[in-house]
């Protein structure tokens, strides 16, 4: 049985026309910034101690090979200490104990693994695997990081979902940057499921 206390989020910063990469999954748009004087600071002790509710990350195997690419050049690993959990086929490097890969049913892995064992679970990327989460009802809550940039084309924040999801706006934050921070609860669904395919690599960013 699913852990009642726990609580599945799904989080990605995209650009104002939806896309989380470029096709070729580059982002180097997310160093694009703003200056809102009317927004918020982004504390850098604020984001520590946040940083430290979460339990545990889920992720698809692009968004894990983008991960390993930032701290090959420096810019450190973006997951800290915690669990990392890489939903893949392929056989992939595994730089740290903390970093482990899963290629099984999605809802059994949620639903029979990490809620029992987590309590703050964030899906971290990609489209793909967002949608999947969204289509078999598995996320709680949504948060949505708009950056000030239009980049034209890219990788979608959700791909092929099947029916409507209603969502309610329970947070609204603007910051100095220009990034825009929009938190939604997820409802439930409209209309009717079709068959879903299990997250595979080809849609992992």
């Amino acid at each position: 049985m699913p852990n009642t206390d726990s609580r599945v989020t799904i989080h990605m910063a995209a650009s104002l026309d939806g896309f989380i990469a470029r096709k070729d999954g580059r982002v180097d748009w997310l160093e694009t910034s703003d200056e809102f004087t009317a927004g918020e600071t982004l504390d850098r002790g604020f984001v520590e101690a946040f940083l430290k509710t979460i339990d545990c990350y889920v992720m698809g195997s692009r968004t894990y090979e983008t991960a390993l690419s930032f701290e090959a050049k420096g810019f450190g690993w973006s997951y800290g200490d915690k669990p990392t959990f890489v939903l893949t086929n392929r056989d992939l490097p595994r730089t740290r104990d903390t970093v482990k890969f899963y290629s099984g049913d999605l809802a059994q892995f949620v639903n029979g693994n990490l809620r029992p064992s987590f309590r703050t679970i964030w899906f971290v990327g990609g489209g793909a695997v967002s949608g999947e989460c969204l289509r078999r009802g598995l996320a709680d809550e949504l948060r949505y990081s708009i950056l000030p940039v239009l980049i034209g084309d890219g990788i979608p924040f959700f791909e092929k979902l099947d029916r409507d999801v209603i969502l309610h706006l329970a947070e609204v934050k603007a910051y100095k940057s220009g990034m825009v921070g929009l938190c939604y609860e997820v409802r439930g669904h409209l209309g009717t499921a079709q068959n879903v395919a299990h997250p595979h690599d080809d849609a992992s960013t």
